[in-house]
């Protein structure tokens, strides 16, 4: 009889009856959904994010899965102050967790009946889960910055640079890796992850803008992941030529600075040689915004709706800006569009001019 993988015959054969039984069935039973997950090809962060969400709730409820209740998900989500679509995924997570418990076909809830006489049940439904009803579900108050704060921080980043320079201080290579990197992240429109990701060689010439260089295309290779699937990668058209200058100047001038950690192919590297982390790049952003007095609720992702923002508002055509990004729908390029008063109003004028048959203003 062929049995699909992660089912509880394949997983529980041959073992001995342990001693804590309650915690050896739990683990096994992660083990058989890691399995299945693994013959689906999913990503090795993806399955870890999933169990992590799965032992969170155990931990929570001090109960086994086959003693988990409506009341007991309730009460988690209840407790928490996650945002909209977290809790999305954490309910996602338990639901898909039990689903696989509870299928007769991986043979998890016969085997929790012969030896505890209970069995899990399924209790995610359509009344006590969250709604997806909306495109969009980050916080509202992330907003593109305005051109105005973007030259701030900017400016910022640069004067930080030269004090650290002059001064001769030991983190004046940090500083300047850091300003040239929130730079890079706004021209290309790249999540943190992205950036932190890019190695030297990932920029590459352009054939229909020869000018740039070796800098026409950044060539993003771990591109956000669908669903658990590999890294998407996307091919970013360089649309802001300052940037080439911003990075040859990195590249030939402070990067080789690092010594033998230069050898290495990761295109920033921290103090240590190591390549830097999308957690690093989160602080060293927070205490920039902080020194520079731009508002608390930006990111570092804002950056990457500055990038759509004012792409769209120089008249760059939606589509092309939605590849430029790996959207695979147009409404979430326009979700992270706010464009300028300006530009609302010249459109309005141009709409109104050839509505009355005028020449644009």
């Amino acid at each position: 009889m062929n049995r699909p993988s992660g089912s509880a015959a394949l997983v529980l054969v041959g073992a001995a009856t342990p001693l804590h039984l309650e915690p050896a069935l739990f683990d096994a039973m992660l083990e058989g959904w890691r399995t299945q997950h693994m013959a689906r090809r999913l990503s090795p962060a993806f399955i870890r994010k999933e169990e992590l969400t799965v032992r969170r709730f155990q931990d929570f409820t001090g109960c086994w899965p086959w003693q988990w209740r409506a009341e007991h998900l309730e009460a988690w989500i209840a407790q928490g102050s996650w945002t909209h679509s977290t809790i999305r995924a954490y309910e996602g997570s338990l639901s898909m967790f039990l689903g696989y418990v509870c299928d007769t076909r991986y043979g998890w809830a016969e085997a929790c009946l012969d030896r505890l006489g209970a069995v899990p049940v399924q209790i995610c439904n359509e009344h006590n889960t969250a709604v997806h009803v909306t495109e969009y579900e980050g916080r509202p108050e992330r907003r593109p910055l305005s051109r105005a704060e973007l030259q701030a921080l900017f400016d910022f980043a640069d004067d930080k640079v030269a004090e650290a320079a002059s001064s001769r201080h030991k983190g004046w290579l940090a500083a300047f890796r850091d300003a040239i990197l929130f730079k890079v992240i706004y021209a290309f429109g790249l999540r943190r992850a992205e950036a932190a990701a890019l190695d030297v060689t990932d920029f590459t010439t352009n054939p229909a803008a020869p000018e740039l260089g070796r800098f026409g295309v950044c060539q993003v290779r771990f591109g956000k992941a669908m669903r658990g699937s590999p890294p998407r990668r996307r091919a970013v058209a360089t649309v802001m030529p300052w940037v080439v200058g911003v990075l040859e100047q990195y590249l030939e001038e402070v990067r080789p600075l690092h010594g033998e950690a230069a050898l290495q192919p990761a295109l920033w590297l921290t103090e240590r040689g190591e390549r830097i982390s999308p957690r690093r790049i989160n602080e060293r952003f927070a205490e920039w915004r902080s020194a520079a007095g731009l508002p608390a609720e930006l990111s570092v992702h804002c950056l990457r709706h500055s990038y759509v923002s004012h792409l769209i508002e120089e008249g760059v055509d939606p589509l092309f800006v939605q590849h430029q990004v790996g959207h695979s729908w147009a409404s979430t390029t326009a979700l992270y569009t706010s464009v300028g008063a300006d530009y609302t109003n010249s459109m309005l004028r141009a709409a109104l001019d050839r509505a009355f048959g005028k020449e644009p203003s």
